[in-house]
């Protein structure tokens, strides 16, 4: 019998197990056992599936013109090129909005079109997030404004535009609210009457998907020649900000994904390399998880402390001085962000410990004036993953709340988001990721009225830590080879995790505290013995004192390389002490 070594230790999830299936995808694939199995844990039901996730390549991208309205979009561009009007292409200030900005921003220069670009700072809680790149339209002549991640939930905003004899398009991919604004195209996978099948795209992969129609457009007609635009440029941004975004890697996003982290190898652009180079990262071996750990958080740091235009400025460099410095301020940037982050998650997760009554609500809803508005997505999603249940965290700022929501997969925001809309001067996002602004009267009927509805809909199962475990091991089969094999499966990131591993072993000696909050394991299996490494789990050394203590382990096996020696080391998620 198992038994955790924590009371909050989460409950494991086992795999399912299909031993006829499982066999079958060994034969047809040639597979690893383990390796099928995980693809068994995951759910693949047929092969074509199975074949389409593991080597789906470019030409299988969904056709652009898919897109509902993509033919209206094309049609009033190519005039706009052809008429040389002024294009300004407005995004959001994250990194999925900075980097689809930039990759339409290249696409128009490269074409010859006559191309502006404007980014909202959102820091000061503006009410608009259109509004005020109206004035910059118009002081450029611009006739027509191209929207990047953002404009679905903005139609009073895109009323007033046109009013201005501004044509607006609008690409975007968060969930649309009552009303839809009018304009000449509407580029979003999730409206209620969308033909684009890919639900999961992010703003960076619309944006690469306008680019892609207005191409066939372009070497269709004879404009452009085939050879003059490869569009496998753009796919460095496009990985990077899906990635950033936390875009599911399932199907088509996959495809962009794992075929821009390769584009990075290729990148001319200078101002990328640069920003890897602050990062300490090779452009020849980046992963999904340097983005989110290293890239993204110095792009988003602009949006969130000081000017996102410069992110745009910094993919967009041509030279190497100014691409240099533009980086090192990123970095600058990030430094100051991870600062009042630090003090911000510190002074929450105090007030947590200090009213411990609010982990008897199955949501967790804070509010204070005292908070950085850039800082608090990082801080939700940090408090929502960390107690397992929604998570508002709300700054306010003269009066009104800019508030970031995240949630867990049993409660889907949207639906009380629409039925609260009343105490909302606005809001938008995702089901599982959303913002809001409200006015700092109207927070408590809110709060009071989310925190019902989570109660109505949640259990005490749903706010119990899960680990979801892909199959079980043994050493022996934990070789180079095949941890080789199951690179197949990557990139790793949203939807797609590493896979995670169990098996019963010995410590042969007891764990060593590693960097004030790691912890590191000595443990054996049979004649093999390997080193784990328990990110965070330095807090229970005390209960695994003991040499020979029999436990189960979860883990995610991977290659470490010190010293440019190379071995297998086992990422240990949770732990069980054995009781014989």
């Amino acid at each position: 019998m198992s038994v955790p070594i924590l009371k909050n230790a989460p409950v494991w999830v086992f795999q399912k197990s299909e031993p006829t299936w499982c066999n079958e995808i060994i034969k047809e694939f040639n597979l690893h056992p383990v390796t099928a199995q995980i693809l068994v844990s995951r759910g693949f039901k047929k092969f074509e599936e199975i074949y389409d996730f593991l080597y789906a390549k470019l030409p299988n991208l969904i056709d652009p013109n898919q897109f509902l309205d993509m033919d209206k979009a094309v049609k009033r561009i190519a005039t706009a090129v052809k008429k040389k009007e002024n294009i300004l292409i407005y995004g959001d200030n994250d990194v999925d909005g900075i980097t689809g900005t930039t990759l339409l921003v290249e696409f128009f220069e490269l074409i010859g079109a006559n191309v502006f670009f404007y980014v909202p700072n959102r820091n000061s809680l503006k009410q608009s997030i259109i509004i005020d790149a109206l004035e910059f339209a118009l002081k450029n002549t611009c006739t027509l404004l191209i929207t990047v991640d953002c404009g679905i939930t903005a139609a009073k905003e895109i009323e007033e535009v046109v009013k201005k004899n501004v044509d607006v398009i609008i690409t975007d991919h968060h969930e649309p609210t009552d009303k839809i604004p009018h304009c000449i195209a509407t580029l979003n996978p999730k409206l209620y009457n969308s033909t684009y099948p890919n639900r999961l795209i992010t703003g960076v992969g619309v944006a690469f998907k306008l680019a892609h129609a207005l191409t066939n457009h372009f070497v269709s007609n004879g404009e452009i020649s085939s050879s003059s635009i490869d569009l496998k440029r753009f796919l460095d941004l496009v990985a990077l900000g899906t990635v950033a975004d936390m875009g599911a890697l399932q199907g088509e996003n996959r495809i962009l994904v794992r075929y821009g982290l390769k584009q990075f190898a290729k990148s001319k652009r200078i101002g990328l390399i640069k920003l890897l180079e602050v990062c300490g990262l090779s452009p020849n071996k980046i992963t999904t998880s340097d983005i989110a750990s290293k890239v993204a958080p110095r792009v988003n740091s602009l949006g969130r402390i000081a000017d996102p235009i410069k992110g745009i400025q910094l993919l967009l460099a041509r030279d190497e001085s100014t691409a240099k410095n533009l980086a090192q301020e990123l970095d600058l940037n990030n430094i100051e962000r991870q600062k009042i982050e630090r003090i911000d998650s510190e002074d929450i997760q105090e007030y947590i410990q200090t009213h411990p009554e609010i982990l008897l609500e199955k949501a967790i809803i804070l509010h204070s004036d005292k908070w950085h508005p850039g800082i608090i997505p990082i801080i939700s999603a940090r408090i929502a993953k960390q107690y397992n249940r929604p998570t508002i965290i709300i700054a306010i700022e003269q009066g009104i709340g800019k508030g970031s929501i995240r949630t867990i997969p049993e409660f889907p925001l949207l639906p009380t988001l629409h039925a609260n809309k009343d105490l909302l001067i606005n809001f938008g996002g995702h089901d599982f990721a959303a913002g809001l602004t409200i006015k700092k009267e109207n927070i408590p009927e809110f709060k009071k009225n989310f925190l019902k509805a989570t109660s109505n809909v949640l259990g005490e199962e749903d706010i119990t830590p899960k680990l979801h475990l892909d199959g079980a091991t043994n050493f022996d089969e934990l070789t180079f080879d095949f941890l080789e094999s199951l690179n197949l499966l990557e990139p790793y990131g949203t939807e797609n995790p590493p896979p995670i591993l169990y098996c019963d072993v010995v410590q042969t000696w007891p764990p060593k505290v590693v960097g004030k909050s790691h912890l590191k394991l000595y443990l054996q299996q049979g004649e093999r013995m390997l080193e784990g490494i328990g990110f965070g789990l330095a807090s229970r050394r005390p209960m695994l004192s003991r040499k020979n203590l029999k436990l189960q382990i979860a883990f995610t096996p991977h290659i470490n390389v010190f010293l440019n020696k190379s071995s297998i080391q086992l990422l240990i998620k949770d732990i069980k002490i054995i009781n014989e």
